[in-house]
């Protein structure tokens, strides 16, 4: 089981133990164990992994750039790195301790995420997943906060750790329903370029080129799985931000198509009547009035 429940309960927290960055190659690490929980990410290469899921037993485990195996702690294991197939690799080893504080132990966050809460009851030595760049960034930005020391805040820690281990529950989850379509992968990632990059002047190539696909052949995958044109859902994003900019902030209207990446604000009034039925001084005056309007507590 990766995550005990004694480790668990009632205030268990993650502490690292070792983490670091290191470049193999024809390295054959012989087989060890130790108390920890350790995250082995591939950043690049190919990276081979032996576990001893049982006394005679040993599974092998190939990782390619951009997967990342958890294995349990007190799980016997080694990595084989080939002479010609050199390997770079992110690790973190951590257990779970108690700890006094005002942040949420990993139980606590579980009770709120149904996701975190499956991964804490996984009945297996180790985990392998693939990774869309999400988890790499978090561990770098773990280790880095890590790296800080006079400096390094605990608070900030913590909420890499819950933020780590979230991410992971929801990877293994979407394992779980059988993984993404290569389609839907490439789909998933589009979305998550235009969601960064909707305040910039996009076009398909730049879509089609974050995610190395032909800008046709994206904009075929793209319609056929979610039914929109990527700039269809692009406008979307767009104008669900200028929603929220209009009611949520005083940034002056006519300021508010550069911040969604419409250059034009004549442009930005038509694309926000059509997709609002209302222009963007009707949207925030009709939004302020109920806001006035509403009963206020006595």
């Amino acid at each position: 089981m990766l995550f005990p429940a004694h480790l668990t309960e009632p205030h268990g927290h993650p502490h690292v133990m070792a983490y670091y960055f290191k470049q193999w190659q024809g390295f054959h690490m012989p087989f060890h164990r130790h108390d920890a929980i350790e995250i082995m990410y591939t950043i690049q290469g190919v990276c081979d992994i032996e576990v001893q899921t049982e006394p005679a037993q040993t599974q092998s485990v190939r990782l390619k750039k951009g997967e990342f195996i958890v294995i349990d702690a007190n799980v016997s294991h080694r990595l084989m790195v080939d002479e010609a197939l050199p390997c770079r690799m992110l690790n973190v080893e951590f257990r779970l301790m108690e700890q006094k504080g005002v942040f949420p132990s990993i139980q606590q966050l579980a009770s709120e995420d149904k996701f975190l809460a499956s991964l804490m009851e996984v009945q297996t030595p180790f985990l392998v997943l693939r990774d869309p760049d999400e988890v790499y960034h978090i561990m770098k930005s773990l280790v880095l906060e890590l790296d800080k020391a006079a400096t390094k805040s605990e608070t900030m820690v913590q909420l890499l750790f819950a933020q780590l281990l979230i991410r992971i529950a929801r990877l293994r989850q979407e394992a779980m329903a059988g993984g993404l379509a290569q389609s839907e992968w490439y789909v998933k990632q589009s979305m998550d370029y235009l969601h960064q990059n909707y305040d910039r002047d996009i076009q398909v190539k730049d879509i089609a080129g974050a995610v190395n696909l032909h800008p046709g052949y994206l904009q075929r995958i793209f319609k056929t799985v979610t039914g929109q044109t990527l700039m269809g859902y692009l406008t979307v994003i767009r104008m669900e931000k200028a929603k929220m900019l209009l009611l949520e902030t005083d940034v002056p209207i006519s300021e508010i198509s550069d911040y969604i990446g419409v250059g034009s604000r004549q442009y930005f009034h038509l694309l926000f009547k059509d997709y609002t039925s209302l222009t963007p001084t009707e949207f925030r005056n009709s939004m302020n009035k109920q806001h006035m309007d509403y009963p206020q507590e006595s």
